[in-house]
């Protein structure tokens, strides 16, 4: 037997390697873009051959666990077949949020207003996010908070507070 791993989550599609024996190991990994709406990722286990691959059966893992907890430690789930079971696949699944930048983020969202302190401890920088040429809300009194003013710490350590406007 040469299996292989057809691997779906709503429109994307992947494939593993192709393994050998009855008792395979891929070790692979596939990253899938999860969107609002994805509830499994359907695993349809093949057998490669010269000519027509052979359906060996499926498997299908909800999503809302990994969603939830992030993480899925590798699990044993069935592969059935006709609505029989015929084996058993080991998979192991982990959900990493993509940071969104700050031009994904709408006008209901927290960062999508007025400036932010950047958490760049190493050169002090205070970065910005000015959304009025785009039409978004902005803060003034942000601004003015953040603009040319030192921090109290800053004035006793002697030093400036480095604004993105600061050259290198």
């Amino acid at each position: 037997m040469d299996p292989y791993v057809i691997l779906t989550c709503r429109t994307q599609e992947q494939k593993s390697s192709v393994a050998s024996g009855s008792e395979p190991v891929w070790n692979e990994n596939f990253i899938f873009n999860v969107s609002e709406g994805a509830e499994e990722v359907k695993l349809k286990i093949m057998d490669s051959d010269i000519g027509n691959d052979d359906f060996v059966g499926e498997a299908e893992i909800c999503l809302k666990s990994v969603l939830r907890e992030g993480r899925i430690p590798p699990t044993a789930y069935n592969i059935v077949k006709n609505k029989e079971f015929c084996g058993e696949i080991k998979v192991g699944l982990t959900f990493n949020p993509e940071e969104r930048s700050p031009r994904d983020y709408d006008d209901r969202d927290e960062y999508s207003r007025g400036w932010k302190e950047s958490s760049h401890s190493d050169r002090n920088r205070t970065s910005r996010r000015d959304d009025s040429p785009r039409g978004r809300r902005h803060s003034p009194e942000r601004e003015r908070d953040y603009r040319g003013r030192d921090s109290d710490e800053d004035r006793r350590r002697g030093g400036r507070r480095r604004h993105s406007s600061d050259e290198d």
